[in-house]
This record gives structure tokens, C-alpha cells and sequence, in this order.
């Protein structure tokens, strides 16, 4: 009956419903090249937790996090706000969840700070080029431009590359962290790294115009402003607006390229 078939098309799991938004986002863009297939990429796809898109030439707003930055044993305080159905505030809620800086925060010592942005830099305007950056207490925010290499790739390069160095880093007597909130508390000195430093996913949103985009640099570099870690967003050291010019052109470290 046409009910039953109807009711056949209705998600049961989240899984399914995950398959469905795919299926309906990939018949709504252009089919990937031949080409672009064999560099790697997805188009939209999703691994059983969100839905990502995966093209060459996209802007893209990518935010992922540390592994305890959403701890199961607080999952009373965000569980309720993966059911929010509107995509934009489910991701405005659970980064301002994040901004709370739960979690051991590895983040929040400068050492492994310092080296999660020289990774991200490392290979900026040779693979991709980034377009803002800031790297937080549990989480990191990039704008990037995707070239030849695939948003997945990257994510997963620049995390495996951290991951390795600041497990030894946190193996070391640790240095103290960056000024925190009262309200943040401190974190134990001596603490083990985590088994699975970073979350496995991330959440990616392509930009669909210049004013998208300007509004990812100004939320990206006005992150710390926001948690209330620093004053200006000027002062916090390891973020993209330090490189701003009086133009407002970032003009990086590694290359002295600009960005415009």
C-alpha cells in the first residue's frame, strides 16, 4: 500500500537518516571528475556521525576537538543538544559547550598550541591555503581553501602529526598553561595523555559566499574574545589575526604570502 511504501522511506536509525541526507545532497551538486576521484575525494559521504562534503575548490569552516572535550561521564550537560534538528544551532550550541573548556584541555599548554598551529601552517599555500585559524583550549577552528588534497586527509595528517608529538610532550613534566578563567578551573600537572587524543570526527561547512566567509573569519578569530580567555582577540597567541596587516590581509609566518 502506499502508506506502507511511505512509511518504508522514514529513517529508523540515524544511520539511515545520515545515508538519506547524503543521497539527497549528492543528486543536488555536480558528480565528482574521474580525476578528482583518484586524488581522494568524497563528495558529500558521512562515516555514521555527520554528513561532510568533500570537493576541490570549496571554502571550508572545519572545527575539530580533543577526545575528553565531550566527556561521557557529563553527557547529561550536551546530550540534548545533538537532538536540536536545525543544523546551524546545533553547531553554534555545542561549540559554545566547547568554549566551557571541559575536558584536560592539552590545548591549553602552549607547547602543543604552538605546535598545532605550525601544522596547520606547514603546508599552507602548497596543498591548501588557510584563511583563518585559531586554536583553543580543546578544540581548533580553520578556514581553509581545499586544493588538490582531500578535507579528510587533511584533518586526519594534521591531527596524526600533533597527536604523536604532543603525546611526548605530555609524557615531560608539564610547563604551566595559558591564562585561564576562574570559572575554567586548572589542570594537574603530570596528567597522561589521552589514548585517543582527538575525536575522530569533525564538523566541516562550505562557504556559499564572501559575506559566509567573512563571518567564519570574524567568529574563527573572535573565538577567544568570546570564551572570555583574553580581551582583544589581538592578544590571544595562536590565532591567524596576529598576521592581519593594516589592510586586514593575513600575511603568514612560514611564507609571507597574503591572503586576500
Amino acid at each position: 500500500m502506499p502508506g506502507g511504501r511511505r512509511s518504508n522511506m522514514i529513517p529508523r536509525t540515524k544511520r539511515e537518516y545520515l545515508r538519506q541526507l547524503v543521497d539527497a545532497k549528492n543528486k543536488s551538486f555536480r558528480p565528482l571528475t574521474e580525476v578528482e576521484k583518484a586524488l581522494g575525494f568524497l563528495g558529500w559521504h558521512e562515516r555514521g556521525y555527520l554528513p561532510h562534503c568533500d570537493y576541490p575548490g570549496l571554502i571550508q569552516f572545519v572545527t575539530f576537538r580533543l577526545g575528553d572535550s565531550m566527556p561521557s561521564s557529563r553527557r547529561g550537560e550536551w546530550e540534548h543538544l545533538l537532538k536540536i534538528e536545525d543544523v546551524r544551532e546545533k553547531r553554534t550550541k555545542l561549540e559554545e559547550y566547547l568554549d566551557r573548556g571541559v575536558g584536560e584541555c592539552h590545548l591549553s599548554d602552549p607547547r602543543i598550541a604552538n605546535l598545532t598551529e605550525a601544522t596547520l601552517l606547514h603546508f599552507h599555500k602548497e596543498r591548501y591555503e588557510l584563511l583563518a585559524w585559531c586554536v583553543m583550549l580543546n578544540h581548533v577552528h580553520v578556514l581553509v581553501h581545499v586544493w588538490r588534497t582531500p578535507l579528510g586527509n587533511m584533518v586526519r595528517s594534521w591531527k596524526q602529526w600533533v597527536e604523536t608529538r604532543a603525546k611526548t610532550i605530555l609524557s615531560e613534566r608539564r610547563l604551566p598553561g595559558m591564562a585561564r578563567t576562574e570559572d575554567m578551573g586548572t589542570r594537574r600537572a603530570g596528567r597522561p595523555a589521552l589514548q585517543s587524543f582527538w575525536q575522530r570526527e569533525y564538523w566541516d561547512t562550505f562557504m556559499r559566499d564572501a559575506e559566509q566567509e567573512k563571518k567564519a573569519v570574524h567568529y574563527i578569530e573572535g573565538n577567544p574574545v568570546k570564551a572570555k580567555l583574553c580581551r582583544g582577540a589581538e592578544d590571544w597567541p595562536f590565532g591567524s589575526v596576529r598576521f592581519r596587516d593594516e589592510f586586514q590581509r593575513l600575511v603568514t609566518p612560514n611564507t609571507q604570502g597574503t591572503c586576500d
